[in-house]
Protein backbone atom coordinates (compact mmCIF):
# COMPACT_ATOMS: atom_id res chain seq x y z
CA UNK A 1 0.00 0.00 0.00
CA UNK A 2 1.13 3.39 -0.96
CA UNK A 3 2.27 6.18 2.00
CA UNK A 4 -0.28 8.71 2.43
CA UNK A 5 0.69 12.36 2.12
CA UNK A 6 -0.50 15.44 3.68
CA UNK A 7 -1.39 17.90 1.43
CA UNK A 8 -3.50 20.28 3.41
CA UNK A 9 -2.13 22.47 6.24
CA UNK A 10 -2.72 22.61 9.72
CA UNK A 11 -5.65 23.96 10.80
CA UNK A 12 -4.23 25.39 14.32
CA UNK A 13 -0.50 26.59 15.06
CA UNK A 14 0.04 24.12 17.55
CA UNK A 15 -0.60 20.80 15.46
CA UNK A 16 2.15 18.43 14.52
CA UNK A 17 4.21 18.81 12.17
CA UNK A 18 3.71 16.89 8.56
CA UNK A 19 5.90 14.72 9.11
CA UNK A 20 5.09 13.51 12.02
CA UNK A 21 1.82 12.73 11.25
CA UNK A 22 3.33 10.57 8.40
CA UNK A 23 5.11 8.84 10.40
CA UNK A 24 1.72 8.48 12.57
CA UNK A 25 -0.32 7.70 10.18
CA UNK A 26 1.93 5.19 7.94
CA UNK A 27 2.70 3.17 11.77
CA UNK A 28 -1.44 3.14 11.70
CA UNK A 29 -1.75 1.99 7.79
CA UNK A 30 0.76 -1.02 8.43
CA UNK A 31 -0.86 -2.13 11.49
CA UNK A 32 -3.43 -2.53 10.32
CA UNK A 33 -2.17 -3.98 7.27
CA UNK A 34 -1.56 -6.99 9.96
CA UNK A 35 2.39 -6.88 8.15
CA UNK A 36 4.91 -8.65 10.37
CA UNK A 37 7.95 -6.23 10.75
CA UNK A 38 6.54 -2.29 10.70
CA UNK A 39 8.82 -0.85 8.81
CA UNK A 40 10.01 2.43 10.78
CA UNK A 41 9.60 5.82 9.52
CA UNK A 42 10.96 8.04 12.36
CA UNK A 43 13.43 10.28 11.80
CA UNK A 44 17.04 8.69 12.66
CA UNK A 45 17.27 10.62 16.27
CA UNK A 46 14.11 9.95 17.16
CA UNK A 47 13.32 7.60 20.41
CA UNK A 48 11.82 4.57 19.82
CA UNK A 49 8.35 3.98 19.84
CA UNK A 50 8.17 2.14 23.39
CA UNK A 51 10.23 4.52 25.09
CA UNK A 52 9.15 6.99 27.35
CA UNK A 53 7.02 10.29 25.25
CA UNK A 54 9.10 13.00 25.88
CA UNK A 55 7.41 15.73 28.10
CA UNK A 56 5.79 19.04 26.55
CA UNK A 57 4.30 21.78 28.18
CA UNK A 58 0.76 21.61 28.54
CA UNK A 59 -1.50 22.81 25.47
CA UNK A 60 -3.59 25.79 26.81
CA UNK A 61 -7.16 24.26 26.35
CA UNK A 62 -8.37 28.08 26.23
CA UNK A 63 -6.97 28.67 22.78
CA UNK A 64 -8.47 25.61 21.61
CA UNK A 65 -11.51 25.48 23.20
CA UNK A 66 -12.39 29.39 23.44
CA UNK A 67 -13.48 28.94 27.59
CA UNK A 68 -11.89 31.20 29.44
CA UNK A 69 -10.61 30.15 33.26
CA UNK A 70 -9.08 32.61 35.57
CA UNK A 71 -5.57 32.16 36.34
CA UNK A 72 -5.06 30.45 40.08
CA UNK A 73 -1.48 30.36 41.76
CA UNK A 74 -0.71 27.90 43.92
CA UNK A 75 -0.40 28.76 47.71
CA UNK A 76 3.16 27.83 47.76
CA UNK A 77 3.34 30.28 44.62
CA UNK A 78 6.27 33.37 45.62
CA UNK A 79 4.23 35.75 43.32
CA UNK A 80 0.94 35.27 45.29
CA UNK A 81 2.85 36.02 48.83
CA UNK A 82 4.65 39.05 47.29
CA UNK A 83 1.16 40.27 46.62
CA UNK A 84 -0.51 39.61 49.47
CA UNK A 85 2.24 41.00 51.63
CA UNK A 86 1.79 44.55 49.91
CA UNK A 87 -1.69 44.25 50.62
CA UNK A 88 -1.07 43.61 54.53
CA UNK A 89 1.99 46.81 54.31
CA UNK A 90 -0.57 48.99 52.52
CA UNK A 91 -3.07 48.30 55.14
CA UNK A 92 -1.10 48.30 57.94
CA UNK A 93 0.40 52.14 56.19
CA UNK A 94 -3.20 53.32 56.47
CA UNK A 95 -3.72 52.60 59.48
CA UNK A 96 -1.03 53.98 60.90
CA UNK A 97 -1.70 56.97 58.91
CA UNK A 98 -5.26 57.47 60.51
CA UNK A 99 -3.98 57.20 63.88
CA UNK A 100 -0.72 59.69 63.60
CA UNK A 101 -3.93 61.94 62.01
CA UNK A 102 -5.89 61.27 64.95
CA UNK A 103 -3.24 61.50 67.89
CA UNK A 104 -1.93 65.42 66.34
CA UNK A 105 -5.73 66.22 65.64
CA UNK A 106 -6.05 65.60 69.72
CA UNK A 107 -2.72 67.29 70.98
CA UNK A 108 -2.62 70.19 68.56
CA UNK A 109 -6.43 70.48 67.04
CA UNK A 110 -7.03 74.24 67.95
CA UNK A 111 -10.85 74.96 69.30
CA UNK A 112 -12.27 77.96 68.09
CA UNK A 113 -13.17 80.23 70.78
CA UNK A 114 -11.77 84.13 71.70
CA UNK A 115 -9.38 84.78 74.45
CA UNK A 116 -11.47 84.10 77.34
CA UNK A 117 -11.66 83.77 81.81
CA UNK A 118 -12.71 80.56 82.50
CA UNK A 119 -13.94 79.35 85.83
CA UNK A 120 -13.05 75.90 87.28
CA UNK A 121 -15.52 75.03 89.97
CA UNK A 122 -14.20 72.56 92.96
CA UNK A 123 -14.55 69.24 91.98
CA UNK A 124 -13.86 69.54 88.53
CA UNK A 125 -11.58 67.40 86.59
CA UNK A 126 -9.79 67.85 83.77
CA UNK A 127 -11.31 64.67 81.74
CA UNK A 128 -14.51 67.39 82.05
CA UNK A 129 -13.04 69.72 79.60
CA UNK A 130 -12.57 67.31 77.04
CA UNK A 131 -16.00 66.84 75.62
CA UNK A 132 -16.10 70.55 73.76
CA UNK A 133 -12.61 69.77 72.12
CA UNK A 134 -14.70 66.70 70.77
CA UNK A 135 -17.43 68.41 69.59
CA UNK A 136 -15.12 70.86 67.71
CA UNK A 137 -12.28 68.95 66.84
CA UNK A 138 -12.96 66.40 63.96
CA UNK A 139 -10.84 63.08 64.98
CA UNK A 140 -9.94 63.86 68.39
CA UNK A 141 -9.93 61.18 70.65
CA UNK A 142 -10.90 61.48 74.44
CA UNK A 143 -8.29 58.30 75.28
CA UNK A 144 -5.47 59.54 73.84
CA UNK A 145 -6.25 62.80 75.50
CA UNK A 146 -6.54 61.16 78.46
CA UNK A 147 -3.28 59.21 77.87
CA UNK A 148 -1.73 62.73 77.33
CA UNK A 149 -3.34 64.18 80.53
CA UNK A 150 -2.21 61.35 82.75
CA UNK A 151 1.73 61.93 80.75
CA UNK A 152 1.57 65.27 81.57
CA UNK A 153 -0.34 66.00 84.69
CA UNK A 154 0.21 65.45 88.28
CA UNK A 155 -1.84 67.48 90.31
CA UNK A 156 -5.75 67.63 90.89
CA UNK A 157 -7.37 70.60 88.82
CA UNK A 158 -7.47 73.57 90.94
CA UNK A 159 -10.83 75.66 91.16
CA UNK A 160 -9.89 79.18 89.88
CA UNK A 161 -10.57 81.54 87.11
CA UNK A 162 -8.37 81.27 84.58
CA UNK A 163 -7.25 82.80 81.13
CA UNK A 164 -6.74 81.04 77.95
CA UNK A 165 -5.78 81.89 74.69
CA UNK A 166 -7.85 82.49 71.47
CA UNK A 167 -8.09 79.39 69.32
CA UNK A 168 -5.85 77.05 72.17
CA UNK A 169 -5.46 73.57 71.75
CA UNK A 170 -5.84 71.08 74.52
CA UNK A 171 -1.83 71.40 75.31
CA UNK A 172 -1.90 74.75 75.38
CA UNK A 173 -5.04 74.47 77.69
CA UNK A 174 -2.80 71.95 80.01
CA UNK A 175 -0.48 73.93 80.31
CA UNK A 176 -2.33 77.64 81.56
CA UNK A 177 -4.39 75.26 84.24
CA UNK A 178 -1.91 73.71 85.79
CA UNK A 179 -0.49 76.98 86.86
CA UNK A 180 -2.82 76.58 89.29
CA UNK A 181 -1.57 74.40 91.23
CA UNK A 182 1.05 77.01 92.15
CA UNK A 183 -0.72 80.12 91.98
CA UNK A 184 -2.88 81.42 95.22
CA UNK A 185 -6.50 81.52 94.83
CA UNK A 186 -9.15 83.99 95.75
CA UNK A 187 -12.62 83.16 96.37
CA UNK A 188 -15.44 85.69 95.44
CA UNK A 189 -18.52 84.65 96.26
CA UNK A 190 -21.60 86.88 94.91
CA UNK A 191 -25.12 85.50 95.57
CA UNK A 192 -27.91 85.71 93.95
CA UNK A 193 -30.47 88.75 94.60
CA UNK A 194 -27.58 90.70 95.96
CA UNK A 195 -27.26 94.13 94.02
CA UNK A 196 -24.29 95.57 91.86
CA UNK A 197 -23.26 97.86 95.03
CA UNK A 198 -23.04 94.73 97.09
CA UNK A 199 -21.08 93.43 94.36
CA UNK A 200 -18.73 96.28 94.14
CA UNK A 201 -18.44 96.49 98.22
CA UNK A 202 -17.30 92.42 98.21
CA UNK A 203 -14.46 93.34 95.37
CA UNK A 204 -13.43 96.40 97.45
CA UNK A 205 -13.01 94.93 101.00
CA UNK A 206 -11.06 91.84 98.94
CA UNK A 207 -7.36 93.09 99.56
CA UNK A 208 -6.11 90.49 97.26
CA UNK A 209 -7.41 92.05 94.53
CA UNK A 210 -6.05 94.56 92.09
CA UNK A 211 -8.35 97.72 92.12
CA UNK A 212 -8.48 99.17 88.71
CA UNK A 213 -12.15 100.42 88.01
CA UNK A 214 -13.38 100.44 92.15
CA UNK A 215 -11.21 103.19 92.87
CA UNK A 216 -11.85 105.78 95.75
CA UNK A 217 -14.56 108.20 94.03
CA UNK A 218 -15.85 105.85 91.66
CA UNK A 219 -19.36 105.78 90.95
CA UNK A 220 -21.88 104.38 88.65
CA UNK A 221 -20.78 106.58 85.75
CA UNK A 222 -16.85 106.05 85.96
CA UNK A 223 -17.57 102.08 86.31
CA UNK A 224 -19.63 101.86 83.08
CA UNK A 225 -17.38 103.65 81.74
CA UNK A 226 -14.17 102.04 83.00
CA UNK A 227 -15.62 98.79 81.65
CA UNK A 228 -16.70 100.37 78.17
CA UNK A 229 -20.33 99.28 79.06
CA UNK A 230 -22.30 102.56 78.25
CA UNK A 231 -23.19 100.96 75.30
CA UNK A 232 -25.23 98.33 76.67
CA UNK A 233 -27.41 100.63 78.74
CA UNK A 234 -30.61 102.27 77.54
CA UNK A 235 -30.57 105.78 76.78
CA UNK A 236 -33.09 106.80 79.41
CA UNK A 237 -30.77 105.13 82.05
CA UNK A 238 -28.21 107.02 80.32
CA UNK A 239 -29.50 110.34 80.50
CA UNK A 240 -31.57 109.61 83.86
CA UNK A 241 -31.88 112.52 86.46
CA UNK A 242 -32.17 109.99 89.37
CA UNK A 243 -28.74 109.38 90.72
CA UNK A 244 -29.82 105.59 91.70
CA UNK A 245 -31.05 105.33 87.90
CA UNK A 246 -27.97 106.71 85.71
CA UNK A 247 -25.67 104.65 84.23
CA UNK A 248 -26.55 102.10 86.64
CA UNK A 249 -25.14 98.44 85.46
CA UNK A 250 -27.78 96.55 88.23
CA UNK A 251 -28.61 93.06 86.99
CA UNK A 252 -25.30 92.56 84.44
CA UNK A 253 -22.77 90.24 86.84
CA UNK A 254 -24.03 87.09 87.13
CA UNK A 255 -24.17 85.67 90.73
CA UNK A 256 -21.88 82.85 91.58
CA UNK A 257 -18.79 81.05 93.63
CA UNK A 258 -15.52 82.30 92.05
CA UNK A 259 -12.07 81.78 92.06
CA UNK A 260 -9.37 84.07 90.91
CA UNK A 261 -5.37 83.91 90.86
CA UNK A 262 -3.79 86.41 93.56
CA UNK A 263 -3.70 89.57 92.21
CA UNK A 264 -6.18 89.23 89.64
CA UNK A 265 -8.14 93.13 88.73
CA UNK A 266 -11.46 94.07 89.51
CA UNK A 267 -12.29 95.06 85.91
CA UNK A 268 -11.23 91.48 85.01
CA UNK A 269 -13.78 89.88 87.29
CA UNK A 270 -16.07 92.28 86.27
CA UNK A 271 -15.74 91.49 82.49
CA UNK A 272 -15.89 87.98 83.10
CA UNK A 273 -18.98 88.46 85.64
CA UNK A 274 -20.37 90.86 82.82
CA UNK A 275 -19.91 88.31 80.07
CA UNK A 276 -21.38 85.23 81.58
CA UNK A 277 -24.92 87.30 82.52
CA UNK A 278 -24.90 88.24 79.05
CA UNK A 279 -24.37 84.76 77.13
CA UNK A 280 -27.20 83.50 80.09
CA UNK A 281 -29.31 86.34 78.59
CA UNK A 282 -28.91 85.51 75.06
CA UNK A 283 -29.30 81.98 75.07
CA UNK A 284 -32.65 82.40 76.89
CA UNK A 285 -33.45 85.18 74.62
CA UNK A 286 -33.39 83.38 71.49
CA UNK A 287 -35.52 80.49 72.62
CA UNK A 288 -38.36 82.46 74.37
CA UNK A 289 -41.62 81.50 74.89
CA UNK A 290 -44.15 83.09 72.20
CA UNK A 291 -46.55 86.54 73.19
CA UNK A 292 -44.18 87.94 75.95
CA UNK A 293 -44.39 91.50 76.81
CA UNK A 294 -40.96 92.49 77.09
CA UNK A 295 -39.71 94.26 73.71
CA UNK A 296 -35.53 93.74 74.54
CA UNK A 297 -33.54 91.69 76.69
CA UNK A 298 -32.84 94.20 78.55
CA UNK A 299 -36.98 94.19 79.72
CA UNK A 300 -36.28 90.64 80.77
CA UNK A 301 -33.15 90.96 82.74
CA UNK A 302 -35.41 93.37 84.33
CA UNK A 303 -37.47 91.12 85.29
CA UNK A 304 -35.34 88.08 86.32
CA UNK A 305 -34.58 91.05 88.69
CA UNK A 306 -37.70 91.02 90.18
CA UNK A 307 -38.59 87.56 90.22
CA UNK A 308 -34.94 86.55 91.93
CA UNK A 309 -36.05 88.52 94.52
CA UNK A 310 -40.05 87.47 95.11
CA UNK A 311 -39.32 84.12 95.47
CA UNK A 312 -36.06 81.49 96.78
CA UNK A 313 -38.01 78.51 96.00
CA UNK A 314 -36.85 77.20 92.13
CA UNK A 315 -40.22 75.38 91.56
CA UNK A 316 -42.14 79.43 91.84
CA UNK A 317 -40.08 81.01 89.71
CA UNK A 318 -41.82 79.64 86.43
CA UNK A 319 -45.09 80.45 87.96
CA UNK A 320 -44.43 84.13 89.39
CA UNK A 321 -42.89 84.50 85.88
CA UNK A 322 -46.25 83.89 84.47
CA UNK A 323 -48.24 86.12 87.18
CA UNK A 324 -46.44 89.43 86.01
CA UNK A 325 -46.66 88.11 82.18
CA UNK A 326 -50.32 88.04 82.57
CA UNK A 327 -50.55 91.14 84.83
CA UNK A 328 -48.44 92.97 82.40
CA UNK A 329 -50.51 91.51 79.05
CA UNK A 330 -53.34 93.05 81.14
CA UNK A 331 -52.18 96.70 81.37
CA UNK A 332 -52.30 95.69 85.41
CA UNK A 333 -49.01 97.46 87.48
CA UNK A 334 -47.19 94.93 89.05
CA UNK A 335 -47.21 95.83 92.40
CA UNK A 336 -44.72 94.03 93.71
CA UNK A 337 -42.62 94.76 97.39
CA UNK A 338 -38.85 94.64 95.85
CA UNK A 339 -39.39 97.62 93.70
CA UNK A 340 -40.22 99.90 96.65
CA UNK A 341 -37.35 98.58 98.70
CA UNK A 342 -34.88 99.24 95.89
CA UNK A 343 -35.78 102.73 94.76
CA UNK A 344 -35.35 103.72 98.68
CA UNK A 345 -32.25 103.50 98.34
CA UNK A 346 -30.34 103.55 101.75
CA UNK A 347 -33.83 104.92 103.57
CA UNK A 348 -35.11 101.61 103.60
CA UNK A 349 -34.53 100.33 107.00
CA UNK A 350 -36.11 96.89 106.76
CA UNK A 351 -39.64 98.05 107.01
CA UNK A 352 -42.27 99.27 104.36
CA UNK A 353 -45.02 101.81 105.63
CA UNK A 354 -48.03 102.76 103.76
CA UNK A 355 -46.41 105.97 103.16
CA UNK A 356 -43.47 104.04 101.35
CA UNK A 357 -46.08 102.25 99.12
CA UNK A 358 -47.66 105.66 98.32
CA UNK A 359 -44.46 107.64 97.70
CA UNK A 360 -43.79 107.49 93.79
CA UNK A 361 -40.25 106.71 92.78
CA UNK A 362 -38.41 105.45 89.89
CA UNK A 363 -39.04 101.97 91.18
CA UNK A 364 -42.27 101.63 92.87
CA UNK A 365 -44.57 99.69 90.57
CA UNK A 366 -47.26 100.50 93.05
CA UNK A 367 -47.10 103.84 91.47
CA UNK A 368 -45.49 103.42 88.01
CA UNK A 369 -47.15 101.42 85.05
CA UNK A 370 -44.92 98.44 83.64
CA UNK A 371 -41.19 97.88 84.49
CA UNK A 372 -38.60 99.87 86.42
CA UNK A 373 -36.00 101.32 84.32
CA UNK A 374 -33.47 99.09 85.45
CA UNK A 375 -33.01 95.46 87.22
CA UNK A 376 -33.20 95.69 90.84
CA UNK A 377 -30.65 92.73 91.70
CA UNK A 378 -28.48 90.27 90.23
CA UNK A 379 -30.78 87.41 88.93
CA UNK A 380 -29.42 84.02 88.57
CA UNK A 381 -29.31 82.14 85.00
CA UNK A 382 -32.55 80.24 86.60
CA UNK A 383 -34.42 83.72 87.15
CA UNK A 384 -33.71 84.51 83.45
CA UNK A 385 -34.78 81.53 82.28
CA UNK A 386 -37.95 81.05 83.89
CA UNK A 387 -38.79 84.68 83.20
CA UNK A 388 -38.48 83.75 79.23
CA UNK A 389 -40.01 80.62 79.95
CA UNK A 390 -43.42 81.42 82.16
CA UNK A 391 -45.55 79.01 83.54
CA UNK A 392 -48.77 77.88 82.00
CA UNK A 393 -51.47 79.48 84.52
CA UNK A 394 -53.79 82.63 83.92
CA UNK A 395 -52.88 83.76 87.77
CA UNK A 396 -52.67 87.21 88.16
CA UNK A 397 -51.87 87.43 92.01
CA UNK A 398 -49.82 85.46 94.95
CA UNK A 399 -49.21 85.83 98.39
CA UNK A 400 -46.64 84.11 100.87
CA UNK A 401 -48.22 81.03 102.94
CA UNK A 402 -45.99 81.79 106.15
CA UNK A 403 -45.01 78.22 105.78
CA UNK A 404 -42.69 78.69 103.07
CA UNK A 405 -43.52 79.50 99.55
CA UNK A 406 -46.50 81.40 98.47
CA UNK A 407 -50.03 80.86 97.20
CA UNK A 408 -51.62 81.87 93.52
CA UNK A 409 -54.83 82.81 92.72
CA UNK A 410 -56.39 83.69 89.95
CA UNK A 411 -58.74 86.29 90.71
CA UNK A 412 -58.51 89.13 93.83
CA UNK A 413 -61.75 87.06 95.57
CA UNK A 414 -59.46 84.24 95.58
CA UNK A 415 -56.16 86.61 96.41
CA UNK A 416 -58.01 88.45 99.47
CA UNK A 417 -58.83 85.07 100.82
CA UNK A 418 -55.47 84.27 100.69
CA UNK A 419 -54.01 87.39 102.75
CA UNK A 420 -56.25 86.55 105.25
CA UNK A 421 -55.14 83.38 105.73
CA UNK A 422 -51.24 84.72 105.89
CA UNK A 423 -52.37 87.07 107.86
CA UNK A 424 -53.40 84.48 110.45
CA UNK A 425 -50.42 82.64 110.08
CA UNK A 426 -48.65 85.18 111.30
CA UNK A 427 -50.95 86.11 114.66
CA UNK A 428 -49.97 82.44 115.56
CA UNK A 429 -46.77 82.62 114.70
CA UNK A 430 -46.05 85.71 116.91
CA UNK A 431 -48.30 84.29 119.82
CA UNK A 432 -46.22 81.17 119.96
CA UNK A 433 -42.73 83.20 119.82
CA UNK A 434 -44.45 85.08 122.90
CA UNK A 435 -45.31 82.03 124.90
Amino acid sequence: MSKPTSETPPEHPNDKPSNEQDSTVQDSTVQDSGAEEPTDTTRADSSPADDAVEEKPATNVSLISGESKPRKYKVDNQSFFMQRGYQVLLVLGLIAAFLLVMVYQTLFGRIEQPQQMVTIDQGQTYYGLLPQWQQQIPLFSSSVAKLYIQSKVDEPLHAGTYQLPENPTIAEALQVLEQGAEAAMVQVQIIEGKTAKDLYQTLRDNENITKEVLIEGSDNTSIAQELDLVSILPDGVVSSEDPIVNHNLEGWFAPDTYYYGEGATDRQILTDLYQRQQQALTDAWESRAPDLPYATPYEALVMASIIEKETGIAEERALVSAVFRNRMNQSMRMQTDPTIIYGMGDRYDGDIRRRDIDEKTSYNTYQIDGLPPTPIALPSAASIEATLHPADSEALYFVATGNGGHKFSNSLSEHNQAVREYLSVMRENRTETAE
